[in-house]
């Protein structure tokens, strides 16, 4: 195999490795700016505000799903979707907002962390 053809599923996973850690940040920005949307709208609007280079794979999201708002992030209920079925519709709370806000912060420390690092001579 030439390392053409190598590359891309390595980086694949890589972009999958970096999506884990940040997948609260995610969810909870698009919720603030979407809300309320089921989990495949979540999926997709983060697919399609990353231009198709973030994509949330389901078993990742739904326990994510759970634990936020088993954390009080957020708020769930059933609903009809519309192709007319049932699924669970997220909002984010107060508390989410909060989450959320310290979430940003802290991708933006990491983020500039890593900025200084790759400039260091």
């Amino acid at each position: 195999m030439n390392s053409d053809r190598e590359a891309p599923p390595a980086m694949a996973r890589t972009t999958s490795d970096r999506l884990q850690g940040t997948i609260d940040l995610l969810v909870l920005h698009s919720l603030a700016r979407q809300s309320p949307m089921h989990g495949y709208g979540i999926t997709l609007h983060i697919q399609h505000a990353s231009l198709d280079v973030l994509r949330v794979e389901e078993g990742s999201l739904y326990p994510a799903l759970h634990r936020m708002t088993k954390a009080g992030w957020l708020s769930a209920e059933w609903g009809i979707t519309e192709n007319n079925r049932r699924a669970r519709y997220y909002a984010i709370t107060e508390t989410g907002l909060e989450r959320l806000k310290h979430e940003e912060e802290a991708w933006n420390r990491l983020t500039q962390a890593v900025a200084r690092v790759l400039k260091h001579p």
